[in-house]
Protein backbone atom coordinates (compact mmCIF):
# COMPACT_ATOMS: atom_id res chain seq x y z
CA UNK A 1 0.00 0.00 0.00
CA UNK A 2 1.37 3.33 -0.93
CA UNK A 3 0.63 6.36 1.46
CA UNK A 4 0.30 9.92 0.17
CA UNK A 5 3.69 12.10 1.14
CA UNK A 6 3.22 14.92 2.99
CA UNK A 7 2.65 17.79 0.77
CA UNK A 8 5.19 19.84 2.48
CA UNK A 9 8.04 17.39 2.84
CA UNK A 10 7.04 16.24 -1.49
CA UNK A 11 7.49 20.30 -2.15
CA UNK A 12 10.83 20.45 0.04
CA UNK A 13 12.63 16.95 -2.56
CA UNK A 14 10.43 18.08 -6.00
CA UNK A 15 13.14 19.91 -7.52
CA UNK A 16 15.86 17.48 -7.18
CA UNK A 17 13.43 14.80 -8.21
CA UNK A 18 12.98 16.65 -11.55
CA UNK A 19 16.41 17.43 -12.00
CA UNK A 20 17.40 13.61 -10.97
CA UNK A 21 14.76 13.00 -13.27
CA UNK A 22 15.81 14.60 -16.32
CA UNK A 23 19.42 14.05 -15.51
CA UNK A 24 18.44 10.03 -16.59
CA UNK A 25 16.55 11.60 -19.73
CA UNK A 26 15.40 14.23 -21.57
CA UNK A 27 11.45 14.37 -20.76
CA UNK A 28 8.39 16.85 -21.37
CA UNK A 29 6.15 17.47 -18.19
CA UNK A 30 3.34 15.42 -18.18
CA UNK A 31 6.01 12.39 -18.97
CA UNK A 32 7.75 13.63 -15.55
CA UNK A 33 4.25 13.74 -13.92
CA UNK A 34 4.03 9.58 -15.06
CA UNK A 35 7.61 9.10 -14.54
CA UNK A 36 7.11 10.52 -10.65
CA UNK A 37 3.35 8.39 -10.08
CA UNK A 38 5.40 5.25 -11.50
CA UNK A 39 7.49 5.76 -8.59
CA UNK A 40 4.82 5.80 -6.20
CA UNK A 41 3.99 9.05 -5.79
CA UNK A 42 0.54 8.33 -7.20
CA UNK A 43 -1.19 11.82 -6.07
CA UNK A 44 1.59 13.97 -7.57
CA UNK A 45 -0.40 16.38 -10.42
CA UNK A 46 0.53 18.46 -12.98
CA UNK A 47 -0.26 21.28 -11.34
CA UNK A 48 2.03 20.85 -8.90
CA UNK A 49 5.27 19.44 -11.69
CA UNK A 50 4.96 22.11 -13.96
CA UNK A 51 5.47 25.35 -11.41
CA UNK A 52 8.14 23.76 -10.40
CA UNK A 53 9.90 23.13 -13.96
CA UNK A 54 9.09 26.89 -14.20
CA UNK A 55 11.38 27.53 -11.22
CA UNK A 56 13.85 25.58 -11.84
CA UNK A 57 13.97 26.78 -15.44
CA UNK A 58 14.38 30.58 -14.16
CA UNK A 59 16.85 29.32 -11.54
CA UNK A 60 18.43 28.06 -14.93
CA UNK A 61 18.94 24.40 -13.47
CA UNK A 62 16.91 23.45 -16.60
CA UNK A 63 16.55 24.54 -20.00
CA UNK A 64 14.10 23.54 -22.21
CA UNK A 65 13.46 23.43 -26.34
CA UNK A 66 9.78 22.76 -28.05
CA UNK A 67 9.76 19.49 -30.05
CA UNK A 68 6.96 18.70 -32.13
CA UNK A 69 4.38 16.45 -31.72
CA UNK A 70 2.86 14.11 -33.99
CA UNK A 71 -0.20 13.90 -31.21
CA UNK A 72 -1.05 17.58 -30.45
CA UNK A 73 0.74 20.50 -29.71
CA UNK A 74 4.70 20.82 -29.62
CA UNK A 75 6.02 19.49 -26.58
CA UNK A 76 8.51 21.59 -24.17
CA UNK A 77 11.25 18.76 -23.30
CA UNK A 78 13.64 19.73 -20.19
CA UNK A 79 17.37 18.91 -19.44
CA UNK A 80 19.24 19.69 -16.64
CA UNK A 81 22.10 22.67 -17.54
CA UNK A 82 25.60 23.06 -16.09
CA UNK A 83 23.99 24.62 -12.91
CA UNK A 84 21.37 22.03 -12.62
CA UNK A 85 24.03 18.83 -12.82
CA UNK A 86 25.89 20.61 -9.66
CA UNK A 87 22.85 21.48 -7.33
CA UNK A 88 21.51 18.07 -8.38
CA UNK A 89 24.83 16.45 -6.93
CA UNK A 90 24.92 18.63 -3.83
CA UNK A 91 21.12 18.38 -3.31
CA UNK A 92 21.35 14.53 -3.31
CA UNK A 93 24.40 14.29 -1.05
CA UNK A 94 22.35 16.69 1.41
CA UNK A 95 19.72 14.96 1.09
CA UNK A 96 20.75 11.49 1.52
CA UNK A 97 23.33 12.80 4.74
CA UNK A 98 19.87 13.75 6.44
CA UNK A 99 18.14 10.96 5.80
CA UNK A 100 20.70 8.91 7.05
CA UNK A 101 20.52 11.18 10.28
CA UNK A 102 16.79 10.68 10.74
CA UNK A 103 15.99 7.43 9.33
CA UNK A 104 17.59 5.83 12.25
CA UNK A 105 15.45 8.16 15.41
CA UNK A 106 11.79 7.91 13.01
CA UNK A 107 12.85 4.04 12.64
CA UNK A 108 12.67 3.50 16.39
CA UNK A 109 9.01 1.64 17.89
CA UNK A 110 6.87 4.90 18.87
CA UNK A 111 6.48 4.07 22.74
CA UNK A 112 2.59 4.10 23.67
CA UNK A 113 3.88 7.13 26.34
CA UNK A 114 7.20 8.90 27.11
CA UNK A 115 9.50 7.84 29.55
CA UNK A 116 10.00 10.00 32.52
CA UNK A 117 12.69 12.98 32.67
CA UNK A 118 15.91 11.48 33.15
CA UNK A 119 17.30 12.38 36.41
CA UNK A 120 19.92 15.11 36.52
CA UNK A 121 23.00 14.21 38.19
Amino acid sequence: MTSTPNPQLLKGVLSLLLLRLVAERESYGYELVQRLRATGLSEITDGTVYPALARLEREGRVSARLVASRSGPARKYYRPTEEGYGALAEGARDWLSLAGLVTPVLSRPVPAEPAPPAEES
